[in-house]
């Protein structure tokens, strides 16, 4: 006999609840684990691939977790320590930048912009904030990584926990579904694979949207010469998953350091300014639609809200899970809503005399 509705809600939501107490409490120490399930879950459909063509599993996982690595070490000592090396730079040069801004107004306006002007004042003011709280920033996303997650837990621990999963990813499914409520297994089954479509969907095709356009924002603008070129294209492409903010925040970066560095050539001006429509372009006409779909969607603003409340929950593990979580609940919330609508509470009495 199935248990009362009552009673089934009452063990869901301690289970919840003890899922979140462990995800809180552990913080941290668990994030070598949610980064290895991220990327054995990323990888598993290339894996399947290569069954389906008749290789083995295990000789699969060995050949995907090769081309990772070599990625991964490709992209560590080649790409990350340039960009933030010019992360650096470009905070370094903020305070000069805007006393250059200061002095071509002081040049055209005199009269408006004097040393003690208001204007004059802020833009010094804004200089210092965005060199020291840029640093911050910065030491704390490297401070971050180096003292949470450490050399060893990334370079060792993740790897192999994503190696494992990658080749028992078939059997720890059937697993969990022996383990579903069978009054409830189809339903369960039904939500799961509507869960997965959204997550793989969004979180998977988005990230690849990602990865293409920070290489294209960043080889285009160095490209053209635009100084601190690579980490305004990395941090464009890497924001893009929340729908034009990347572009907003990249374009006014890469356009106002085009007019600082490239005055008097409105031609080089022009290129960064067509770099980004190009890349919209790409993303809304041929990017999107191809990887990401018609799965879907999150609003920008309930993204927003997922970072900044995982984050502030439970630290840099919870930023991880952030963005599948919030595409989970997106695909629970609607289901509710489907079974509210067909439910007495919702038709009434005019619904139940129509059956």
């Amino acid at each position: 006999m199935a248990l009362p509705t009552g009673m089934q809600l009452k063990y869901w939501g301690v289970a919840g609840a003890v899922v979140l107490g462990g995800l809180w409490l552990l913080g941290d120490a668990i994030l070598p684990f949610l980064v290895g399930a991220a990327v054995a879950y990323f990888l598993n459909p290339v894996a399947e691939r290569l069954v389906r063509l008749g290789m083995g599993r295990v000789l699969a996982t060995l050949l995907i977790s090769a081309a990772m690595t070599g990625a991964v070490v490709a992209v560590g000592f080649l790409v990350i320590p340039r960009v933030v090396a010019q992360a650096v730079a470009l905070f370094e040069a903020a305070p000069d930048g805007l006393q250059q801004v200061h002095r071509f107004l002081e040049a055209r306006f005199p009269d408006s912009l004097d040393a003690e002007s208001e204007l004059s004042r802020a833009l010094a003011a804004v200089g210092e904030t965005i060199r020291s709280r840029g640093m911050e920033l910065l030491e704390g996303v490297v401070g971050t990584a180096r003292g949470v997650a450490g050399f060893v837990v990334f370079v060792v621990v993740a790897p192999v926990v994503s190696f494992y999963l990658l080749i028992d990813w078939p059997r720890m499914v059937a697993r969990v579904d022996e383990l579903l409520p069978r009054d409830h297994a189809p339903v369960i089954r039904q939500v799961a694979a509507d869960i997965d479509r959204a997550v793989a969907g969004f979180v998977r095709g988005q990230l690849t949207v990602c990865m293409i356009l920070a290489v294209y924002y960043a080889g285009a603008l160095m490209l053209v010469g635009l100084e601190f070129g690579l980490v305004v294209g990395v941090v464009t492409g890497m924001i893009s998953f929340i729908p034009w903010i990347g572009a907003i925040i990249g374009g006014a970066l890469s356009i106002g350091l085009a007019l600082y560095q490239f005055w008097g050539a409105p031609g080089m001006i022009g290129a960064v300014v067509a770099i980004f429509a190009l890349g919209q372009f790409l993303e809304g006409n041929v990017l999107v639609p191809r990887m990401v779909g018609r799965s879907v969607g999150l609003h920008p603003v309930w993204l927003l809200f997922a970072l900044s409340a995982f984050g502030t929950l439970f630290g840099f593990a919870g930023l991880l899970v952030a963005v599948p979580v919030a595409a989970a609940l997106g695909v629970v919330v609607r289901f509710l809503g489907e079974q509210y609508r067909e439910s007495a509470l919702y038709r009434g009495r005019e619904g139940e005399g129509r059956e």
